[in-house]
Formats: structure tokens, sequence, C-alpha cells
């Protein structure tokens, strides 16, 4: 929490700080004496700070509150009720808060003083799990609960070193609440292996009762099973919940004030908060934060945060649908907005002609981006150029995010926490304040921008790179293109030079006119012939559903029809492709131990199951030994009569596939670097950093690997590990956000 610079906690030890450090007395207790220190310490910065900031001391303690209540060194010593209201009269919410937290505090202590029974074992101490662990006789993961069997079924995936989950085959099941004992879904978790003997098998259908359980158990493979018996970390969030009818309220105890809310996430139980507004917020999805779970407790205990709105209304279920994924909506912060450069129309931003190590393109490239229309965060563009040798130049450029944005920076503790963009059918939070993501980093048509660039050198002919070039460059995009107008332009209409207001000018430049279309023409040419080298090692081409939306009058799904891409398109992607997997090569080479890549695990062949089965019922054979060889067996399974077979089969391999996910290469082996769906060895993203902070890293990475500055500020391997683990969760929180919002605004 300290090093998270949005709290803005500062930790100081106060026992090796000369004029703070106060020795301990003669039979005083450890509680007095921290409490003391405190105090001294508290008035020791008073008076550092010259008497003019006010200094207060928060605890709940009255017996604290009495003793220095009366004392003169300008310290406040107050309550937290009473700080609030002296200082902070307005926040009404707070108070709330406080009084909530305040009364599930009190209550806890009182059932556990009446408490004459254990409901769940107790927790082992931290230094017997991490013993337990190293020696194997514990094993750690995190808990994953079965959302359609929540009470019934969890797993604990294994993890090895650096937290690298482990094969499939090496889950834990984990059998009932009670070998769960408190732990929630996302915790990670120490589990004892059971013996063999009390090994069940997972229950691989929805039963309607204990004996229709009990022989779906009977029929599935016995898996190992443990039982959970500590937690190492508590990955407690924001939950959105729902409160029980008036009668059901009633039934829940003596205590009115105390409720049992269900959770919109079935993988979290039932949690008992103290309300005074139970009543009222029974049509409400309210958010609320688990305090505790004791031993001797069926459910954990919590405390009413907020509420989001009715049950119902557009705006209060796109609201929980945030929070349940802790999807940040909140303002940048002040701090993060000084950041940023000033860029005003009286003093607007430009760049530093003085800026070293930044090679100057804008008047010797033509550079040009190719992006969907309504395109706000241009990262990447483009360029290609004939040289003196006759050899190609090809070019990617990418937004230079990283001189924005500075490592530990606020805006770079934020953008780490977001860890991406997200996209609504009517609305995007973005991972970098408004003045980056759509003006200073965006790589707009006409005006100076820094970007980050590799360029190739290609034979003219046959395409095959000769050497590369990676650095800071100053670039202006001469045009911002439309995958539409690109792809009309590509085909010979030139209608867009008369309707599209950026592109008029070229109706009386018939030389700028030739270079531009000279230049997508090319650039098809070179993607055509990269495209083919990676089909020949396997590359997929895998058929999804594209959703498109149309927002307006009756607000109604425009197609749900699978689209084949332009070639356009195609094009871009190849490009960018062919960056991200040159610069993967560069920072692994520079940094073997700590280079961030994506790799794309291999599927497990049984999960081509049904696409062999409904292949076979087409007579068609799908071999899925390896990429090439599934590429090959879905290139000839055609059905001239049924074009929608194709593209059935590819949407099944597609669902068939792994995940790709970010990792540190110091805790994988080379071999294991590979992207299967793509067929590249190595691979990363480089090309959008405005909106993955996953591509931040990248930059650093490969400017670190280029030139001979300071290092310092690069991950470990550890580190690296941990956060790719945080941009893999929130990336599959990015994905499922997209079609679940898109759907709940229609």
């Amino acid at each position: 929490m300290i090093r998270d610079a949005r709290h803005d906690c500062v930790f100081f030890p106060n026992e090796f700080q000369h004029y703070a450090y106060l020795p301990r007395e003669m039979g005083e207790s450890v509680e007095d004496w921290q409490t003391r220190c405190i105090y001294n310490s508290c008035v020791w910065y008073y008076q550092h700070c010259y008497a003019t900031v006010p200094v207060i001391m928060v605890t709940e303690k009255e017996d604290v509150i009495r003793r220095y209540s009366n004392e003169t060194e300008g310290v406040y010593v107050l309550s937290f009720k009473n700080y609030l209201e002296t200082f902070w009269p307005d926040l009404k919410g707070a108070r709330e808060l406080y009084e909530s937290v305040r009364q599930t505090l009190y209550e806890r202590e009182s059932d556990s003083r009446e408490s004459n029974g254990k409901e769940y074992q107790e927790h082992l101490p931290l230094e017997v799990l991490e013993a337990g662990i190293k020696s194997g006789r514990y094993k750690q993961g995190v808990l994953s609960v079965n959302k359609h069997r929540s009470q019934l079924e969890a797993f604990v995936r294994l993890q090895g070193l650096a937290g690298k989950n482990t094969d499939l085959q090496s889950d834990v099941l984990i059998h009932g609440t009670k070998a769960r004992n408190r732990a929630i879904h996302g915790d990670v978790v120490a589990v004892e292996i059971l013996p063999k003997s009390d090994w069940r098998g997972r229950i691989g259908a929805l039963c309607e009762n204990e004996a229709d359980e009990r022989a779906v158990d009977t029929q599935s493979e016995v898996m190992m099973t443990g039982r959970v018996v500590g937690v190492l970390q508590r990955n407690w969030r924001d939950y959105v919940v729902t409160f029980p009818s008036k009668e059901e309220t009633q039934t829940q105890g003596k205590n009115a004030q105390k409720v049992l809310v269900t959770p919109w996430d079935y993988r979290i139980p039932k949690i008992r908060i103290s309300t005074q507004q139970a009543e009222t917020l029974q049509d409400y999805r309210v958010v609320v934060r688990i305090d505790s779970w004791e031993s001797h407790s069926l459910y954990p205990n919590g405390h009413f945060v907020r509420a989001l709105g009715r049950i119902g209304d557009l705006e209060a279920e796109i609201a929980a649908i945030l929070v349940e994924n802790s999807i940040s909506t909140n303002p940048f912060s002040e701090a993060q907005l000084a950041e940023m450069p000033t860029n005003t129309p009286e003093n607007p931003w430009q760049v530093s002609l003085e800026e070293c190590n930044r090679r100057d393109l804008r008047e010797t490239h033509l550079v040009f981006s190719i992006d969907p229309k309504g395109c706000e965060d241009v990262d990447d563009t483009l360029s290609i150029r004939t040289l003196k040798s006759g050899h190609l130049e090809l070019g990617v450029h990418i937004a230079d995010v990283t001189h924005f944005v500075k490592p530990n920076s606020y805006t770079d503790i934020e953008a780490k926490a977001r860890a991406t963009t997200y996209y609504l059918a009517d609305r995007r939070f973005d991972m970098l304040p408004h003045i980056l993501s759509a003006d200073l980093c965006s790589l707009l048509g006409g005006v100076d921008r820094y970007a980050v660039s590799v360029m190739w050198e290609l034979d003219s002919t046959t395409y095959e790179i000769r050497r590369v070039w990676y650095g800071r460059t100053i670039i202006r995009s001469s045009y911002k293109l439309s995958y539409e107008v690109a792809q009309q332009l590509l085909d010979g209409d030139l209608e867009p030079l008369s309707t599209e207001a950026e592109l008029q000018p070229l109706i009386q430049d018939s030389v700028q006119r030739d270079r531009l279309l000279w230049a997508i023409r090319k650039l098809t040419e070179v993607a055509q012939a990269v495209r083919s080298r990676r089909d020949m090692h396997g590359a997929l081409e895998l058929e999804g559903v594209e959703i498109r939306v149309q927002l307006g009058e009756g607000h109604s799904i425009d197609d749900l029809v699978p689209k084949q891409p332009l070639q356009v398109h195609e094009t871009i992607a190849e490009c960018m492709i062919m960056a991200n997997h040159w610069v993967a090569k560069k920072i692994w080479e520079s940094f073997p131990q700590q280079a961030l890549l994506r790799l794309h695990p291999p599927p497990r062949q049984e999960f081509f199951k049904e696409l062999k089965e409904c292949a076979h019922a087409k007579e068609f054979s799908i071999d899925t030994r390896t990429n090439k060889t599934l590429a090959d067996s879905l290139d000839k399974a055609i059905d001239p009569s049924d074009p929608l077979v194709n593209r059935l089969l590819r949407a099944m391999a597609t669902q068939a596939m792994s995940n790709a996910q970010y990792f540190s290469t110091g805790s994988y082996t080379e071999d294991e670097f590979c992207h299967y769906g793509l067929a590249l060895d190595k691979y990363t993203h480089f090309t959008s950093p405005i909106r993955r902070y996953a591509d931040i890293i990248v930059h650093r990475l490969l400017l670190a690997a280029i030139s001979n500055g300071t290092k310092e500020h690069l991950l470990g391997n550890k580190d690296l590990e941990e956060l790719c683990r945080h941009i893999n969760n929130r990336n599959r929180v990015r994905c499922l956000l997209h079609y679940m919002l898109t759907f709940c605004t229609v």
C-alpha cells in the first residue's frame, strides 16, 4: 500500500529516528509504549514543520484520547468520528461508512465472546505455512470456485516458482465449504493434499439432488483432492450485492440491523453486514466490502460502502458490472494531471528540437496511419520508401508514451493499476489521461509527434530483411486514413479524394497522390509476403464473430454475421505482428531473464474433440498434431456447396485454443516462448502503448536495450512475473467486459 503513490502514504520508522525515538520504560506494556512513541513522533513532526501544519493522531482508544487531550504540543488526538466532524464536516458518506465499519467490528467482537464453538478450523500461522510449502507438505495456489456449484466445488491451480501455473492436471479439488475453510474465490491459499482414499471426482453435470450428485461423482475420474489450511494472500475486493426481502430479513435473527446480503457473483458466499438501511436498499444494487471471517462464523463479516442505483436501471447495472470487474472509473487525480505537459491555445505543446538521440523523419518519410473510423488514440503509423540502393525501407512508428510517462510517477502507477483501456459500446475508460491518449501521444495527421520506430531494410523483390533499426524518432503523419478509405484507394477507387476533406488537396497534387497510392499498394505486397512466410510455419487463420453495434434511435444490433477482415486491415495487422516479433527478439537478446513477452501455448488435444467430430460428419479429417497440420487441414476442409462449413470449423478451432498470456522470460524455458497461433518463436506487444501497459514496459525494455542509459527502472523477474499476472487478469476482464456491456448497453 505504501508503494502505491495513489494512497499518499509515507512510512516513518520512528524507532530509528534520533529525535522521535523513546526508550521503553520499566513495566510499560508494549501497547502503551507504542502509543507514547507515536504521539512523540507527531510532536516532533509538528515542530519539524515549524508549527505551521496541524498534525492529527487518530485513534479509537478512549483512554489514549483522554490521556493526551490536554497536551499543548500542537497535536490533535481525535477519534476518527471527531476527526471527520472537525476537519471534514461535509463528508456525509465517509461518516456513514465509518459508522458501518465501527458497528461491524463491535458486533464481531461481541459474537466472538458469545460463541462457544467453531464452524471452521483455525488457519495455520504464516511461518508454518511458508515452511510447509518449502518442504512440500503444503501446496500453494489460487482458489477458483465453480460458479455453477459454488457450495460444493472449488479448485486450486497449483503454482511453482515465481507463481508460474503448472499443468491443468495438477489442479487440486476442494470439495465443500468446510474444506475451503473460509477461503474466498481469488485468494492465494495453502492446501494440504488428502490421502488418496479421500480423493473425489469432479462433478460433470448440474444435479438436482444429492443422489444424482453421488451417481455422477462415481462416474467421473478421481482427481487430487485437498483442503485449505491457510490463506497466504486475501484478494478481497468490492462486491456488488442485493439485500433480502423484508420477509427474509425478519427471519435472519433477533438483531434486525444484521443482514445477510447475497453477492452478484455466485462464487462469493453471503456476507453479513450491519446497517440501518436494509429496508430502503432492498431494490438497489449495493457495494460492500469484507472485513473478516472468523472461525466461529458461518459467513464473512463486511460493511456497506455505497448504493449504485435501482435494480434494472441501465446505469446501475453497468456500474455493477464495472465494480464486479474492478474497473476504475474515477477521474485522474490532480497529482497525475500535474505531471502532464502544458498544452493550451495560448501555450501549445511542441516537440523539442533539442531532444537528443532522435531521428527526424518529418521531411524524409511519408508517414500515415490506417485505423478504424472514429479512432482517437492513434498508436501506430507506417511508412515505406525506396532507398538509394534500390532496397525498400519499411517503418512502423509507435507513439512514444514513455517520454511522457516516467517510471514510478503518479501517472505510471495509475496506468499500471488500470493495465488497459476499457472500451464499451458508448463510452471508454482510458488507461492514460485524455491529454495523452487523444492528443500528445496520439499520432494524428499534420502534427509533430514523438515516436519509437522499427525500420527494416528489405530486398526490393523478395522482401527478405537485410537489416533492422530501432530508435526514437520525430514524425509528422501526413494522413489519418480509415480502413474503408484505404481499401477504396487500394482497389483503385479514387472517390475518397473528393469526399474526404483531408485528401482533397491530392486532386491537384498528382505527385503526392501517386506517392500515397504506391505506398498503400507496396505495403500490401510486403505484408502478403511476410504472411506467406508465417503460413509456411503453420500460422492459423481462425474465425471469430465480430459484434457490431449501432447506437442511436432504437439501440439495435446492426450485425452478428461473421465478417471477413478487410485486405487493408490484414496488411496493417501483419506490419504490427512483424514489429512485435522483432522487438521481442531484441529485448530478449538484451534481457534474457527479465523481458516481457507474450506466449500462446499449444491447445490440449482433448479440446479438439468436437472439432474433429463435426469435421468427420462432413467427411473431412482434421490433423491437430501441430499448428502447421491444423492450418493445412482447415485449408482443405472446404465444401463448395456450403462455404459456411469452413468458417464454422475455423470458429470451433478458435474455441479450442488456449489463452495467450504475458510472461517474464526468467520464469520459462526458451522452448516455451512460442506463439502457437502466429507461428512465431518469440512475440510481444509493442504497438499499442496508449491503451496497454504491457507495451509501455516493452518500450522501456527496448529503449534500455538500444541505449547506454540507466536500467535501474527495469523490473526483475519476480516483480515482472507478478505484473504479468495482473495484466493478464485485467486483459481477461477487458475481453469479458466488451461483450457483456455491448449487449447490456443495447
